[in-house]
């Protein structure tokens, strides 16, 4: 009877983009995790892309909030009427009964967090919760064999932390996770800007110079963009030139980061394991991963093989939803709260 009439919610909720997918529907929302809403009475004014789209440009009675920090709730209030919002969107009006749900979460998450998203989830409308940890999902959404007696290794570079592990019969071996990701990239080259050029630029400006120029290794003809910021000395409006190896100066701290993360979850991988992982390479997914040739970076500091998953930006999402799919697999991986 629930199977017939409910539709049951596969959920990445992500501190830079929240993705629902629906059981037999596909991927209905996918949009940036932010919400604005009115200073006075905290009612919502926008959400997603359009809340996106205010980002340092609202009045002071509007304020752009971003809910989810470092993969987990920062705002549970926000977050809850953001999950109704995305809850709307994605079911079926004719549908009888509330959705089971499961929720891709950071591997580092505590109880009280977990508590919180459990909450925040039911409150918006679900029937049931489960949560499964963001590389696991991932690596079932990559397509790797987490189920078999081998190595599996996935690098989930998202907006709030970078989730590095190694899976193995349907656990996590051992696994590491850092608070170093796109947002942090983010305000790394606000920072950067502002110090070598005086020049002061918002988040939105820097994310979109680190897909349009950004590398993890020199080039072989590099890249330059225009930037368009506000003078701090004088206070007015410039542009400037800056190129793909400023960008990659900016960023070699962050990107160091993460492949020292990488590095040490190789060390601390049992031998046997460890050996998997020499013949089946190293995953990468998220949307750090298609900063362009971060691939390479990794391969050429630990030498194994590395690969971007085939839809990096959709691991997540798609790994909680086949879970939905095999509820013995969703048995062995779901994290208990």
């Amino acid at each position: 009877m629930f199977k017939r009439f409910s539709q049951d919610l596969a959920i990445d909720l992500g501190t830079a983009n929240t993705l629902v997918m629906v059981k037999g529907r596909g991927i209905i929302v996918n949009e940036p995790s932010i919400v604005a809403v009115y200073k006075k009475n905290n009612r919502i004014l926008a959400v997603g892309h359009e809340a996106k789209r205010m980002l340092g440009k609202t009045p002071g009675t509007i304020v752009a909030i971003r809910p989810m920090k470092d993969g987990v709730i920062a705002d549970f209030e926000v977050t809850e009427l953001m999950l109704r919002y995305f809850f709307k969107l994605a079911r079926n009006k004719r549908v009888l009964f509330k959705p089971r749900v499961v929720i891709g979460v950071p591997s580092r998450i505590t109880p009280v967090e977990k508590k919180a998203v459990v909450n925040a989830a039911l409150k918006a409308g679900a029937r049931s919760v489960f949560l499964i940890e963001e590389p696991m999902a991932a690596a079932i959404g990559a397509g790797l064999p987490v189920t078999e007696p081998s190595g599996s290794m996935i690098v989930d570079i998202g907006g709030g932390t970078t989730e590095v592990a190694v899976i193995s019969l349907s656990g996590i071996v051992f696994s590491m996770s850092i608070q170093v990701a796109g947002n942090c990239i983010d305000q790394t080259l606000v920072n950067y800007v502002r110090r070598k050029y005086n020049l002061d630029i918002g988040e939105r400006t820097a994310e979109a110079l680190k897909i349009e120029i950004g590398s993890a290794v020199p080039l072989e003809e590099e890249l330059t963009a225009e930037l368009k910021g506000r003078d701090l000395v004088v206070g007015l409006p410039r542009t400037i030139k800056i190129t793909s190896t400023e960008i990659r100066e900016a960023l070699s701290e962050n990107l160091d980061s993460i492949v020292e993360a990488v590095k040490t979850t190789l060390e601390r991988t049992p031998p046997e394991l460890a050996a998997d992982i020499v013949d089946s390479g190293i995953t990468i997914a998220g949307g750090g991963s298609l900063i362009r040739h971060m691939d390479t970076l990794i391969q050429q500091r630990t030498d194994v093989r590395v690969t971007r998953a085939p839809e990096p930006l959709l691991c997540v999402v798609l790994g909680t939803s086949k879970v939905l799919d095999d509820l013995d697999l969703l048995e062995k991986v779901s994290v208990h709260t």
